[in-house]
């Protein structure tokens, strides 16, 4: 079992940059592929980010060269480092974990296994 909790959101405006944390306990967070998910008003959750279990990134078009994710094992802390922020990345934003699995699409919510409560990120036009 693990826990995640999210921090970092809030009100910026376009063109500025966030950073937000997710913080996992337990032990086990290097065994997790983790990624970020977010949704906006009226929509579904989308897939934003995520780290596969042997490092590699993935990210939806409209973030691609825009936001960044990694991870610190050593803190247990995933981030996504976001910049040139547009009203349209309006959105909750939220955090999650993957136990392993064989040929997961980590682009698929369902894949994930543990989720934060989310952090609102605001981006005024």
């Amino acid at each position: 079992q693990v826990q995640l909790v999210e921090s970092g959101g809030g009100l910026v405006q376009a063109g500025g940059s966030l950073r937000l944390s997710c913080a996992a306990s337990g032990r086990t967070f290097s065994t997790y592929a983790m990624g970020w998910f977010r949704q906006a008003p009226g929509k579904e959750r989308e897939f934003v980010a995520a780290i596969s279990w042997s490092a590699s990134t993935y990210y939806t078009d409209s973030v691609k060269g825009r936001f960044t994710i990694s991870r610190d094992n050593a803190k247990n802390t995933l981030y996504l480092q976001m910049n040139s922020l547009k009203p349209e990345d309006t959105a909750v934003y939220y955090c999650a974990g993957a136990t392993f699995k064989v040929a997961a699409d980590l682009t698929r919510a369902y894949e994930y296994d543990y989720w934060g409560q989310g952090t609102q990120v605001t981006v005024s036009s």
